[in-house]
Protein backbone atom coordinates (compact mmCIF):
# COMPACT_ATOMS: atom_id res chain seq x y z
CA UNK A 1 0.00 0.00 0.00
CA UNK A 2 1.41 3.16 -0.82
CA UNK A 3 0.71 6.78 0.21
CA UNK A 4 1.37 9.21 -2.70
CA UNK A 5 1.91 12.49 -0.98
CA UNK A 6 2.49 16.54 -1.84
CA UNK A 7 2.73 19.27 -0.06
CA UNK A 8 2.86 23.23 -0.35
CA UNK A 9 4.95 24.92 2.36
CA UNK A 10 6.09 28.64 3.37
CA UNK A 11 9.11 28.18 1.54
CA UNK A 12 11.33 28.86 4.71
CA UNK A 13 14.05 26.06 4.19
CA UNK A 14 12.97 22.43 5.82
CA UNK A 15 13.39 23.52 9.77
CA UNK A 16 11.49 27.27 9.16
CA UNK A 17 9.06 25.59 6.25
CA UNK A 18 5.39 25.18 7.32
CA UNK A 19 2.84 23.54 5.70
CA UNK A 20 0.24 25.17 4.29
CA UNK A 21 -1.84 22.64 1.91
CA UNK A 22 -1.31 18.44 1.98
CA UNK A 23 -2.96 15.83 -0.15
CA UNK A 24 -2.53 12.33 0.22
CA UNK A 25 -3.43 9.75 -1.87
CA UNK A 26 -4.22 6.24 -0.36
CA UNK A 27 -3.10 3.82 -3.68
CA UNK A 28 -3.03 -0.21 -3.54
CA UNK A 29 -1.04 -0.67 -6.47
CA UNK A 30 -4.29 -0.46 -9.21
CA UNK A 31 -6.99 1.87 -7.70
CA UNK A 32 -7.25 5.12 -4.94
CA UNK A 33 -8.87 3.55 -2.07
CA UNK A 34 -8.72 6.88 -0.14
CA UNK A 35 -7.75 10.56 -0.10
CA UNK A 36 -7.38 13.54 1.83
CA UNK A 37 -6.87 17.04 0.89
CA UNK A 38 -7.10 20.24 3.28
CA UNK A 39 -5.44 23.54 3.22
CA UNK A 40 -3.35 24.11 6.38
CA UNK A 41 -2.74 27.44 8.93
CA UNK A 42 1.17 27.24 8.92
CA UNK A 43 0.92 29.85 12.15
CA UNK A 44 2.97 32.49 9.74
CA UNK A 45 2.86 34.74 7.10
CA UNK A 46 2.91 33.29 3.46
CA UNK A 47 6.02 35.01 1.26
CA UNK A 48 4.52 36.91 -1.73
CA UNK A 49 6.68 34.75 -4.33
CA UNK A 50 4.88 31.65 -2.49
CA UNK A 51 1.22 33.34 -2.99
CA UNK A 52 2.59 33.91 -7.08
CA UNK A 53 3.53 30.32 -7.44
CA UNK A 54 0.55 28.32 -5.87
CA UNK A 55 -2.28 30.99 -5.45
CA UNK A 56 -2.00 30.31 -1.67
CA UNK A 57 -2.01 33.52 0.69
CA UNK A 58 -2.88 34.60 4.16
CA UNK A 59 -6.85 35.13 4.24
CA UNK A 60 -6.85 31.25 2.36
CA UNK A 61 -5.58 29.39 5.37
CA UNK A 62 -6.87 31.52 8.35
CA UNK A 63 -9.82 29.28 8.80
CA UNK A 64 -7.98 26.34 7.91
CA UNK A 65 -7.28 23.82 10.34
CA UNK A 66 -3.64 23.74 12.00
CA UNK A 67 -1.57 20.91 11.27
CA UNK A 68 -1.27 19.52 15.10
CA UNK A 69 -5.19 19.15 14.52
CA UNK A 70 -4.65 17.23 10.74
CA UNK A 71 -2.15 14.75 12.44
CA UNK A 72 -4.44 12.27 13.61
CA UNK A 73 -6.32 11.69 10.12
CA UNK A 74 -2.32 12.09 8.42
CA UNK A 75 -1.49 9.10 11.00
CA UNK A 76 -4.81 7.31 9.98
CA UNK A 77 -4.63 7.80 6.20
CA UNK A 78 -0.53 7.01 6.01
CA UNK A 79 -0.41 4.05 8.59
CA UNK A 80 1.55 0.70 7.04
CA UNK A 81 2.03 2.59 4.08
CA UNK A 82 5.18 3.40 1.83
CA UNK A 83 5.10 7.11 1.21
CA UNK A 84 5.44 8.36 -2.12
CA UNK A 85 6.30 11.97 -3.71
CA UNK A 86 8.08 13.64 -6.75
CA UNK A 87 12.10 14.10 -4.81
CA UNK A 88 10.50 12.32 -1.78
CA UNK A 89 13.09 13.80 0.61
CA UNK A 90 11.63 17.23 0.49
CA UNK A 91 7.80 16.39 1.27
CA UNK A 92 9.47 13.25 3.42
CA UNK A 93 11.63 15.69 5.76
CA UNK A 94 9.34 18.88 5.97
CA UNK A 95 6.15 16.54 7.16
CA UNK A 96 8.82 14.69 9.67
CA UNK A 97 10.61 18.00 11.36
CA UNK A 98 6.75 19.41 11.59
CA UNK A 99 5.63 16.13 13.34
CA UNK A 100 8.80 16.33 15.55
CA UNK A 101 8.18 19.57 16.46
CA UNK A 102 4.49 18.96 17.61
CA UNK A 103 5.75 15.72 19.58
CA UNK A 104 5.29 13.27 17.30
CA UNK A 105 7.48 10.77 14.69
CA UNK A 106 6.95 10.29 11.53
CA UNK A 107 8.76 7.39 9.97
CA UNK A 108 8.31 5.81 6.59
CA UNK A 109 9.83 4.02 3.43
CA UNK A 110 10.10 6.56 1.48
CA UNK A 111 10.05 6.34 -2.70
CA UNK A 112 11.19 8.75 -5.29
CA UNK A 113 9.27 8.77 -8.78
CA UNK A 114 11.87 11.48 -10.07
CA UNK A 115 14.39 8.89 -9.33
CA UNK A 116 12.50 6.14 -10.17
CA UNK A 117 11.60 8.09 -13.30
CA UNK A 118 15.10 8.36 -14.09
CA UNK A 119 15.75 4.29 -13.30
CA UNK A 120 12.42 3.09 -16.19
CA UNK A 121 11.92 6.33 -18.38
CA UNK A 122 15.42 6.98 -18.94
CA UNK A 123 16.82 9.58 -21.74
CA UNK A 124 14.40 12.53 -20.98
CA UNK A 125 15.88 16.48 -20.76
CA UNK A 126 13.96 17.13 -17.58
CA UNK A 127 12.26 14.96 -14.95
CA UNK A 128 10.25 17.67 -13.11
CA UNK A 129 7.06 17.09 -12.82
CA UNK A 130 5.21 19.07 -15.13
CA UNK A 131 7.77 18.12 -17.86
CA UNK A 132 7.50 14.83 -17.55
CA UNK A 133 4.05 14.38 -16.99
CA UNK A 134 3.98 16.50 -20.56
CA UNK A 135 6.32 13.93 -22.60
CA UNK A 136 4.43 11.39 -20.67
CA UNK A 137 0.96 12.20 -21.80
CA UNK A 138 0.05 12.25 -18.40
CA UNK A 139 -2.83 15.34 -17.40
CA UNK A 140 -1.18 17.57 -14.71
CA UNK A 141 -4.09 20.37 -13.71
CA UNK A 142 -4.08 22.70 -10.68
CA UNK A 143 0.05 23.09 -10.98
CA UNK A 144 1.35 23.93 -7.68
CA UNK A 145 -1.54 22.92 -5.64
CA UNK A 146 -1.13 19.92 -3.41
CA UNK A 147 -4.39 17.70 -4.90
CA UNK A 148 -3.25 18.55 -8.75
CA UNK A 149 0.71 17.40 -7.96
CA UNK A 150 -0.43 14.59 -6.19
CA UNK A 151 -3.04 13.28 -8.28
CA UNK A 152 -0.39 13.98 -11.21
CA UNK A 153 2.19 11.67 -9.20
CA UNK A 154 -1.11 8.89 -8.95
CA UNK A 155 -0.65 9.06 -12.71
CA UNK A 156 2.70 8.63 -12.81
CA UNK A 157 3.48 6.17 -10.10
CA UNK A 158 1.11 3.88 -11.66
CA UNK A 159 2.84 3.56 -15.14
CA UNK A 160 6.05 3.48 -13.36
CA UNK A 161 4.48 0.01 -11.71
CA UNK A 162 3.86 -1.02 -15.01
CA UNK A 163 7.06 -0.28 -16.98
CA UNK A 164 9.23 -3.19 -18.14
CA UNK A 165 11.62 -3.70 -15.13
CA UNK A 166 9.51 -2.23 -12.39
CA UNK A 167 9.68 -5.41 -9.86
CA UNK A 168 13.52 -5.32 -9.68
CA UNK A 169 13.88 -1.61 -9.72
CA UNK A 170 10.88 -1.21 -6.87
CA UNK A 171 12.73 -4.20 -5.13
CA UNK A 172 16.04 -2.77 -5.58
CA UNK A 173 14.95 0.72 -4.27
CA UNK A 174 13.03 -0.46 -1.38
CA UNK A 175 15.97 -2.20 0.12
CA UNK A 176 17.55 -0.57 3.00
CA UNK A 177 20.94 -0.88 1.81
CA UNK A 178 20.42 0.39 -1.89
CA UNK A 179 20.62 4.32 -0.16
CA UNK A 180 18.50 4.94 -3.13
CA UNK A 181 16.37 6.91 -1.03
CA UNK A 182 18.96 9.12 0.11
CA UNK A 183 20.74 9.47 -3.61
CA UNK A 184 19.42 13.25 -4.90
CA UNK A 185 16.49 12.75 -7.12
CA UNK A 186 18.26 13.80 -10.33
CA UNK A 187 21.67 11.75 -9.43
CA UNK A 188 22.64 8.33 -11.37
CA UNK A 189 23.11 5.39 -9.10
CA UNK A 190 26.03 4.64 -11.67
CA UNK A 191 27.71 7.95 -11.07
CA UNK A 192 27.65 7.81 -6.90
CA UNK A 193 28.87 3.73 -7.23
CA UNK A 194 31.82 4.94 -9.31
CA UNK A 195 33.00 7.46 -7.12
CA UNK A 196 36.58 6.78 -5.28
CA UNK A 197 37.38 6.27 -1.23
CA UNK A 198 40.77 7.89 -1.87
CA UNK A 199 41.68 12.16 -1.00
CA UNK A 200 40.63 14.64 -3.39
CA UNK A 201 38.05 16.96 -4.47
CA UNK A 202 34.84 16.91 -5.35
CA UNK A 203 32.37 19.19 -7.97
CA UNK A 204 28.49 18.82 -7.54
CA UNK A 205 26.80 19.86 -11.13
CA UNK A 206 23.29 20.72 -11.86
CA UNK A 207 20.85 19.65 -14.76
CA UNK A 208 22.70 22.43 -17.00
CA UNK A 209 26.12 20.98 -16.26
CA UNK A 210 27.01 24.37 -14.38
CA UNK A 211 29.22 23.25 -10.77
CA UNK A 212 27.40 24.35 -7.75
CA UNK A 213 29.63 23.25 -4.92
CA UNK A 214 32.85 22.30 -4.55
CA UNK A 215 34.56 20.25 -1.80
CA UNK A 216 37.66 18.44 -0.51
CA UNK A 217 37.60 14.87 1.03
CA UNK A 218 40.26 12.46 2.30
CA UNK A 219 37.94 9.75 1.03
CA UNK A 220 35.80 11.28 -1.89
CA UNK A 221 32.74 8.40 -1.80
CA UNK A 222 31.81 8.95 2.08
CA UNK A 223 32.40 12.46 1.96
CA UNK A 224 29.90 12.77 -0.56
CA UNK A 225 27.54 10.44 1.29
CA UNK A 226 27.39 12.52 4.28
CA UNK A 227 26.04 15.48 2.15
CA UNK A 228 22.72 13.19 1.48
CA UNK A 229 22.05 12.06 4.88
CA UNK A 230 22.49 15.51 6.14
CA UNK A 231 19.27 17.13 6.87
CA UNK A 232 20.46 21.16 6.59
CA UNK A 233 18.09 23.25 4.83
CA UNK A 234 21.45 24.08 2.76
CA UNK A 235 22.01 20.80 2.43
CA UNK A 236 18.64 19.68 1.44
CA UNK A 237 18.34 22.52 -1.52
CA UNK A 238 21.58 21.54 -2.67
CA UNK A 239 20.61 17.98 -3.09
CA UNK A 240 17.68 19.08 -5.24
CA UNK A 241 20.06 20.31 -7.56
CA UNK A 242 22.37 17.64 -8.15
CA UNK A 243 22.25 16.28 -11.19
CA UNK A 244 26.23 14.61 -11.67
CA UNK A 245 29.28 14.33 -9.68
CA UNK A 246 32.90 15.39 -10.68
CA UNK A 247 36.16 14.68 -9.36
CA UNK A 248 40.09 14.88 -9.41
CA UNK A 249 42.18 12.77 -6.96
CA UNK A 250 45.16 14.41 -5.02
CA UNK A 251 46.73 12.08 -3.45
CA UNK A 252 47.03 13.65 -0.11
CA UNK A 253 44.65 16.26 2.41
CA UNK A 254 46.93 19.08 1.90
CA UNK A 255 46.69 18.78 -1.69
CA UNK A 256 42.97 18.57 -1.83
CA UNK A 257 42.55 21.52 0.23
CA UNK A 258 44.83 23.75 -2.04
CA UNK A 259 43.10 22.07 -5.37
CA UNK A 260 39.55 22.84 -3.81
CA UNK A 261 40.82 26.22 -2.82
CA UNK A 262 42.01 27.02 -6.25
CA UNK A 263 38.87 26.12 -7.79
CA UNK A 264 36.25 27.48 -5.79
CA UNK A 265 37.53 30.63 -6.73
CA UNK A 266 38.14 29.99 -10.48
CA UNK A 267 34.43 28.77 -10.92
CA UNK A 268 32.59 30.94 -7.61
CA UNK A 269 29.97 28.09 -7.30
CA UNK A 270 26.74 29.17 -5.28
CA UNK A 271 26.80 27.09 -2.48
CA UNK A 272 30.54 27.74 -1.36
CA UNK A 273 30.22 30.03 1.47
CA UNK A 274 34.11 29.91 1.97
CA UNK A 275 36.39 31.27 -0.12
CA UNK A 276 34.25 33.33 -2.76
CA UNK A 277 35.34 36.54 -2.23
CA UNK A 278 38.92 36.76 -3.88
CA UNK A 279 41.17 38.24 -1.22
CA UNK A 280 43.12 41.32 -1.96
CA UNK A 281 46.40 41.17 -1.86
CA UNK A 282 48.87 44.40 -0.94
CA UNK A 283 52.73 44.54 -1.65
CA UNK A 284 55.58 46.62 -0.12
CA UNK A 285 57.64 48.42 -3.41
CA UNK A 286 60.43 50.45 -3.99
CA UNK A 287 61.28 53.59 -6.41
CA UNK A 288 63.65 56.22 -7.04
CA UNK A 289 61.80 59.89 -7.32
CA UNK A 290 63.66 62.49 -9.09
CA UNK A 291 65.39 64.10 -6.11
CA UNK A 292 67.19 60.73 -5.84
CA UNK A 293 65.59 59.90 -2.88
CA UNK A 294 64.68 55.89 -2.55
CA UNK A 295 60.98 55.17 -1.66
CA UNK A 296 59.21 52.50 0.43
CA UNK A 297 55.53 52.44 0.08
CA UNK A 298 52.43 49.93 0.08
CA UNK A 299 50.31 49.15 -3.31
CA UNK A 300 47.74 46.58 -4.16
CA UNK A 301 49.56 43.57 -5.84
CA UNK A 302 48.20 43.74 -9.11
CA UNK A 303 49.01 47.62 -9.56
CA UNK A 304 52.45 47.10 -9.35
CA UNK A 305 54.98 44.15 -10.08
CA UNK A 306 57.58 42.78 -7.92
CA UNK A 307 56.45 43.37 -4.32
CA UNK A 308 59.29 42.85 -2.02
CA UNK A 309 57.42 41.63 0.30
CA UNK A 310 53.58 40.38 0.04
CA UNK A 311 50.39 40.54 2.26
CA UNK A 312 46.77 39.82 2.62
CA UNK A 313 45.22 43.02 4.49
CA UNK A 314 45.99 46.50 4.42
CA UNK A 315 46.72 47.19 7.72
CA UNK A 316 48.79 44.01 7.78
CA UNK A 317 51.17 45.62 5.08
CA UNK A 318 51.26 49.04 7.13
CA UNK A 319 51.60 47.16 10.02
CA UNK A 320 55.19 45.26 8.64
CA UNK A 321 56.49 48.33 6.72
CA UNK A 322 55.68 50.98 10.47
CA UNK A 323 58.70 48.04 11.88
CA UNK A 324 60.93 48.29 9.02
CA UNK A 325 60.59 52.13 9.02
CA UNK A 326 61.16 51.83 12.84
CA UNK A 327 64.14 49.35 12.76
CA UNK A 328 66.05 50.92 9.97
CA UNK A 329 65.86 54.89 11.18
CA UNK A 330 63.75 55.30 7.87
CA UNK A 331 61.60 58.28 7.34
CA UNK A 332 57.32 57.86 7.73
CA UNK A 333 56.90 60.04 4.58
CA UNK A 334 59.18 58.22 2.37
CA UNK A 335 57.58 55.32 3.63
CA UNK A 336 54.52 56.66 2.76
CA UNK A 337 53.22 55.95 6.03
CA UNK A 338 52.33 59.74 5.92
CA UNK A 339 50.99 61.47 3.06
CA UNK A 340 50.84 65.18 1.88
CA UNK A 341 53.36 66.29 4.17
CA UNK A 342 56.38 68.35 3.99
CA UNK A 343 57.81 66.84 6.60
CA UNK A 344 57.31 63.76 8.99
CA UNK A 345 55.52 63.73 12.35
CA UNK A 346 54.34 60.19 13.07
CA UNK A 347 52.71 59.77 16.48
CA UNK A 348 54.70 56.72 17.24
CA UNK A 349 58.00 56.55 14.49
CA UNK A 350 60.82 59.22 15.65
CA UNK A 351 63.70 58.49 15.15
CA UNK A 352 63.46 59.64 11.37
CA UNK A 353 67.29 61.49 11.14
CA UNK A 354 66.20 63.76 8.92
CA UNK A 355 66.27 63.06 5.29
CA UNK A 356 62.88 64.94 5.07
CA UNK A 357 64.16 68.36 6.37
CA UNK A 358 67.35 68.27 4.51
CA UNK A 359 69.34 66.70 7.66
CA UNK A 360 70.28 63.76 5.71
CA UNK A 361 71.83 63.35 2.67
CA UNK A 362 70.52 61.26 -0.27
CA UNK A 363 73.64 58.57 -0.52
CA UNK A 364 73.17 57.82 3.29
CA UNK A 365 69.49 57.76 3.20
CA UNK A 366 69.07 55.25 0.77
CA UNK A 367 71.68 53.12 2.10
CA UNK A 368 69.43 52.52 4.99
CA UNK A 369 66.77 51.79 2.16
CA UNK A 370 68.94 49.36 0.82
CA UNK A 371 69.94 47.48 3.91
CA UNK A 372 65.88 47.87 4.62
CA UNK A 373 65.14 46.05 1.07
CA UNK A 374 67.82 43.38 1.87
CA UNK A 375 66.54 42.15 4.89
CA UNK A 376 62.99 42.12 3.17
CA UNK A 377 64.72 39.88 0.73
CA UNK A 378 66.60 37.63 2.68
CA UNK A 379 62.77 36.77 4.56
CA UNK A 380 61.70 34.94 2.43
CA UNK A 381 61.68 31.59 1.90
CA UNK A 382 62.71 29.08 -0.32
CA UNK A 383 61.09 25.24 0.06
CA UNK A 384 59.05 22.81 -1.59
CA UNK A 385 56.96 19.98 0.39
CA UNK A 386 56.92 16.35 -0.94
CA UNK A 387 53.35 14.56 -0.25
CA UNK A 388 52.13 11.07 -1.72
CA UNK A 389 51.01 11.00 -5.13
CA UNK A 390 47.70 10.10 -6.97
CA UNK A 391 48.91 6.53 -7.03
CA UNK A 392 52.27 4.43 -5.79
CA UNK A 393 54.86 5.45 -8.71
CA UNK A 394 54.19 9.34 -8.45
CA UNK A 395 55.26 12.36 -5.85
CA UNK A 396 53.14 15.37 -5.21
CA UNK A 397 55.56 18.76 -4.74
CA UNK A 398 54.06 22.07 -3.54
CA UNK A 399 56.80 24.55 -4.31
CA UNK A 400 57.38 27.77 -2.73
CA UNK A 401 59.53 30.68 -3.94
CA UNK A 402 60.87 33.61 -2.37
CA UNK A 403 57.59 32.51 0.52
CA UNK A 404 55.42 32.69 -2.22
CA UNK A 405 53.36 29.35 -3.20
CA UNK A 406 53.81 28.60 -6.77
CA UNK A 407 51.91 25.83 -7.06
CA UNK A 408 51.73 22.00 -7.27
CA UNK A 409 52.76 19.17 -8.99
CA UNK A 410 52.66 15.27 -9.47
CA UNK A 411 55.81 13.63 -10.80
CA UNK A 412 56.69 10.09 -10.98
CA UNK A 413 58.98 8.78 -8.84
CA UNK A 414 61.52 7.90 -11.51
CA UNK A 415 62.29 11.31 -12.33
CA UNK A 416 65.34 12.96 -11.85
CA UNK A 417 64.61 16.36 -10.02
CA UNK A 418 68.50 17.69 -8.63
CA UNK A 419 67.38 21.43 -9.16
CA UNK A 420 64.78 24.13 -8.72
CA UNK A 421 64.25 24.32 -12.41
CA UNK A 422 63.77 20.57 -12.94
CA UNK A 423 60.92 21.00 -10.40
CA UNK A 424 59.43 24.06 -11.83
CA UNK A 425 58.82 22.44 -15.82
CA UNK A 426 56.44 20.66 -13.89
CA UNK A 427 54.74 22.51 -11.53
CA UNK A 428 51.17 23.90 -12.23
CA UNK A 429 50.94 27.51 -11.51
CA UNK A 430 48.36 28.82 -8.73
CA UNK A 431 47.51 31.69 -7.14
CA UNK A 432 48.75 32.57 -3.79
CA UNK A 433 45.88 33.60 -1.31
CA UNK A 434 45.74 34.27 2.08
CA UNK A 435 43.46 30.77 2.30
CA UNK A 436 46.63 29.25 0.86
CA UNK A 437 49.18 30.60 3.48
CA UNK A 438 46.89 29.44 6.16
CA UNK A 439 46.82 25.65 4.80
CA UNK A 440 50.49 25.85 3.65
CA UNK A 441 51.60 27.20 7.41
CA UNK A 442 49.45 25.10 9.20
CA UNK A 443 50.70 21.97 7.27
CA UNK A 444 54.21 22.72 8.34
CA UNK A 445 53.75 22.94 11.69
CA UNK A 446 53.16 19.38 11.86
CA UNK A 447 54.72 18.19 8.82
CA UNK A 448 57.97 19.59 8.75
CA UNK A 449 59.91 15.65 7.99
CA UNK A 450 58.16 16.45 4.80
CA UNK A 451 59.70 19.77 4.06
CA UNK A 452 62.91 20.23 1.45
CA UNK A 453 64.99 23.63 1.23
CA UNK A 454 66.87 24.89 -1.58
CA UNK A 455 69.69 27.55 -2.36
CA UNK A 456 70.26 28.96 -5.53
CA UNK A 457 68.02 26.51 -7.63
CA UNK A 458 69.85 23.88 -5.80
CA UNK A 459 68.11 21.34 -3.46
CA UNK A 460 69.76 21.22 -0.55
CA UNK A 461 67.82 18.93 2.04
Amino acid sequence: MYSIIDIETTGNGVEGNRITEISIFKYDGHTIVDEFTSLVNPEMPIPYFITGLTGIDDDMVRNAPKLAELIPKIVEITNDTIFVAHSVNFDYNVIKNEFKNLGHEFVKKKLCTVRLSRKLFPGYTSYSLGKLCTALNIPLKDRHRARGDAHATVLLFEKLLRAEGATAVFKTFLNSKSQEATLPPLLSRNVYDDLPTKPGIYFFKDSKGKIIYIGKAINIKKRISSHFYDKSEKEIKLCREIAHIDFELSGSEILALLMESAAIKHYFPKYNSAQKRKSQQYGIFTYEDQNGIKHLAPNKLKAMPNALATFYSISECRNYLENVCRDFNLCPKYCHLQEGVSTCSHYSIVNCEGICRGKENALDYNLKVENAIAFMQTKKENFFIKEKGRTLDEDAIILIKDGIYNGYAFIEKQSAITTINDLEHHIKLQSDTIEVQQIIYSYLNKNSNNVYSYQDGVIVS
